[in-house]
């Protein structure tokens, strides 16, 4: 990966936006330490906010659940320092159910919507994903008076640009992916150098035109930090046998000299399926590592080793992959 990939944008389907290939993920400005092990006070999560809008990278992506709205204030208290977003920016968010409740409807979307706009501190939203529709179902969703219908009618309004989908099981995205209503596609740590259940979705969105946004390159940590220091995978105590396959990964990293983070980052930057990759960022210092990561040299005889590395191809969330692995 060299510089100058790295900073040439790329288009989110036929959105005409133009994205860096790597993506600053906004959830742990949320303040959950129940779901990242560490909590994230607001001066920290602001310089690097700051920091961010200060990089070459020129997306973020946020959510109105992270931190019940908290991710989305903090963004804004910036937004609102620098007189709006920086120049080509582009932030994404998304339309959440109540957390508290699990309401689903059309009017919980519209609420969201509403929150998201008044925390940001915007009257236009570029772009908005439906989030974690496994919790709700296809038929509300893409129904009369639904979460669809909903944003549409706010696109039709000029308060929402474009609208995308973002959740876990593959099976349910891509099945979205399909009625052609969205223009991007958001998986997270389904497609990373330990799991890559989510190649049938990124083949058939890239088949159809619509991008696919892939999160948590470092599987929630584990790729990052290294098994030893962090044994865990999509949030989740990993199982015995993951462990096992992240240590062969980073012995054939150390084998040549190469950070396993850089590894498992570059391996989703580096796939043109793959129009950006986002990362979670909790300290401003983490803006430039994440920079120096993906443009970490990393010898092709590298590649060889860690695709001859037996990687899962179940779901990390279903029964199948506990039992496989």
């Amino acid at each position: 990966m060299t510089t100058e990939s790295l900073y040439s944008n790329r288009p989110i389907g036929k959105t005409g936006l133009l994205v860096s290939p790597l993506c600053v993920g906004g959830a742990p400005f949320g303040d959950m330490p129940e779901i990242f092990t560490f909590s994230a006070p607001e001066a920290t999560a602001l310089e690097t906010i700051r920091a961010a809008f200060a990089s070459p990278i020129n997306f973020l992506d946020t959510a109105a659940a992270y931190g019940d709205g908290e991710s989305e204030r903090r963004i804004g208290k910036v937004i609102k320092e620098n007189g709006g977003l920086p120049s080509g920016y582009v932030l994404a968010t998304k339309a959440d159910r109540c957390l508290q409740t699990g309401d689903f409807s059309g009017e919980q979307i519209k609420r969201s919507i509403e929150g998201s706009l008044t925390r940001l501190g915007l009257d236009r939203l570029q772009y908005v994903y439906i989030h974690d529709p496994e919790h709700s179902t296809f038929e509300n969703i893409m129904g009369a008076g639904g979460p669809l219908e909903v944003l549409k009618n706010f696109k039709d309004q000029g308060v929402i640009d474009h609208i995308g989908i973002s959740g876990g099981p593959i099976d349910m995205l891509i099945r979205y992916v399909e009625t052609g209503e969205f223009s991007a596609v958001e998986t997270h740590n389904r497609y990373t150098l330990l799991n890559r259940s989510a190649e049938p979705l990124l083949d058939i969105a890239n088949q159809l035109g619509v991008a696919v946004i892939n999160a948590a390159p470092y599987g929630s940590g584990i790729l990052a930090k290294g098994p030893d220091a962090y044994a865990r995978y999509a949030y989740s105590d990993a199982p015995p046998l993951l462990l096992e396959r992240a240590h062969s990964l980073m012995k054939a990293c150390q084998a040549w000299n190469v950070p396993l983070a850089a590894a498992a980052l570059q391996f989703s930057m580096r796939d043109p399926r793959v129009a950006s990759t986002v990362v979670g960022m909790s300290k401003p210092e983490r803006v430039a590592q994440t920079l120096e990561l993906a443009n970490y040299p990393i010898p092709s005889e590298l590649w060889s080793a860690l695709d001859e590395i037996e990687f899962f191809t179940e779901d990390p969330e279903s029964e199948r992959f506990e039992k496989h692995a």
